[in-house]
């Protein structure tokens, strides 16, 4: 049938034409028709967006074929979804609008995913296997609806999609003498959350956190889906406005009956870790109860005790770590004074010294909080004047330090300590032939994206050699390719100045 055939019909029988068959007219001329159930597109979306098997598959079409039929009878849209491969949320694999009722949705959904934080009661019975009826929601198209969600299981008692039934309560919601039991909730909640209205809050069915709100005798008078879940999810049961929540939920006993008009506390029961929230209304002739909202932090607490477990253990790599290195130390100083040919004495002592470097980052980490960053000023000033003070040059050298206090994360900070290490050294053994004392500079800059480390001495100055430098050698290697850096080295008027210039944050 045309288009224009089908606006012929209409015209001509304008009067006896149904509101229904209007609104089926309307999706078919706007090709949304959604009462067809595609067997193929839930065979297809099952397969390559779930983990369920052919026979489960097989269980879930067979379940949409009356769908339809649901859907006419309830005059609401009736859903079928199924739990996504990464088990965190779920896809509409299956679709059906009823043709005796004007449709919820004006666009397909089927392929859409249900995320967790808005489609909780689908998702608890997805993960769960326990219905949940009669539940309020918002529709990604902002619509109001009641919703029911049911398991399908398969023949070996296993949850492998949720049947969901919505209904639009748009009109009914703004119909005050059909909420009338609601009505000083609703004003209540409209007053503290989104300022005065005549509908229903959306700001807490939004909420993650479980939204309670009471009497002063604790007579539950209203609470939003994820209280729902949190309920039904701690007893298996449903609480009916006018049950006493505090006879249900004695945890509360102490936090309902302080005076304070906000307390925030944080307590544990059933195995988990809740953090409460009390807000009293001032009494008055419009407002008298007060808010509880409920935040399950159990997954957050066992993070972070998971997280202070693997702080300990790394401190104590790093302390064992550094206890090494200073033993691999000791044993070149033993080796050192049990005496070594003159000629290999300056080797031990440069691999001595950089063992001792290496030692340093360790003893940096080990005495901050943070066991991810080092301060790399405290770093250098260990590194130097172990190398200037307590090292076997004879000449008087002295060493300051100044510029910018830098951090760096510990991965890096092994190969700058190397790097500080071979430049300070070098101006120790070299850099002041002929003379009696000397002093070494070193300082620190930074600027938005670049950090600059530069060594400076009042020495002899520079000379370019033709045969290359072991120590020369580690500090561009280690520029290049440990910090995606670079080194420069030039003699100046009165001295010599080394610059490392590397990125503030690691490039991998």
């Amino acid at each position: 049938m045309t288009i224009q055939n089908i606006d012929k019909h209409f015209l001509q029988d304008y009067n006896s034409i149904s509101l229904e068959k209007f609104y089926h007219i309307e999706q078919i001329i706007t090709g949304e028709d959604l009462t067809m159930i595609d067997i193929e597109e839930i065979e297809s979306l099952c397969t390559s967006k779930t983990c369920l098997e052919s026979s489960d598959i097989d269980k879930i079409k067979e379940v949409s074929k009356s769908m339809q039929m649901m859907a006419d009878l309830s005059k609401a849209n009736v859903f079928i979804d199924c739990m996504l491969s990464n088990e965190k949320h779920a896809i509409v694999v299956a679709e059906a609008a009823p043709t005796t009722a004007r449709s919820i949705y004006q666009n397909k959904v089927v392929g859409t995913i249900a995320y967790a934080t808005f489609e909780p009661a689908v998702i608890y019975c997805l993960q769960s296997g326990n219905a949940m009826t009669s539940n309020r929601a918002i529709t990604q198209e902002r619509k109001k609806v009641e919703q029911s969600v049911i398991p399908i299981l398969n023949d070996g008692g296993i949850v492998i999609g949720a049947l969901i039934m919505e209904k639009d309560i748009s009109a009914q919601v703004e119909d005050r003498e059909e909420l009338e039991a609601l009505s000083k909730t609703t004003e209540s909640l409209s007053g503290l959350l989104l300022g005065q209205s005549d509908q229903q809050p959306l700001v807490p069915e939004l909420m993650e956190e479980a939204l309670f709100f009471v009497n002063l005798d604790g007579e539950l008078l209203y609470s939003n889906p994820a209280a729902i879940n949190l309920i039904h999810e701690l007893f298996g049961i449903n609480f009916e406005y006018g049950d006493n929540l505090v006879e249900r939920l004695p945890i509360l006993t102490d936090i309902v009956e302080q005076e304070e008009e906000l307390l925030v506390t944080e307590i544990e029961a059933f195995d988990k870790t809740f953090k409460i929230k009390k807000i009293r209304l001032p009494l008055n002739e419009k407002y008298n109860g007060m808010f509880i909202i409920i935040r399950d932090l159990t997954d957050l607490r066992e993070k972070e005790k998971e997280l202070i477990i693997k702080s300990v253990a790394i401190k104590e790599i790093h302390h064992r770590v550094k206890n090494n290195l200073q033993t691999v130390a000791s044993l070149l100083r033993l080796q050192m004074r049990r005496g070594v040919p003159e000629e290999s004495k300056v080797y031990f002592l440069e691999s001595l010294n950089r063992i001792l470097s290496i030692a340093s980052v360790y003893e940096v980490i080990l005495s901050n909080s943070s066991i991810d960053e080092v301060d790399l000023f405290e770093l250098t000033e260990r590194i130097g004047d172990m190398l200037v003070y307590t090292g076997y040059s004879s000449k008087k050298i002295t060493i300051d330090y100044s510029g910018d206090s830098l951090t760096i994360e510990s991965g890096r900070a092994v190969s700058i300590a190397l790097i500080i290490n071979e430049l300070i050294q070098n101006c120790v053994n070299h850099a002041f032939e002929g003379k009696s004392r000397g002093h070494i500079d070193v300082i620190f800059k930074q600027d938005s994206s670049s950090m600059d480390v530069v060594v400076r001495d009042n020495g002899v100055g520079f000379k370019r050699k033709n045969t290359s430098s072991l120590g020369l050698d580690i500090v561009k290697r280690m520029a290049q390719h440990d910090l995606s850096g670079e080194f420069q080295i030039e003699g100046l008027d009165n001295g010599t100045e080394a610059k490392l210039r590397f990125p503030k944050e690691s490039r991998g």
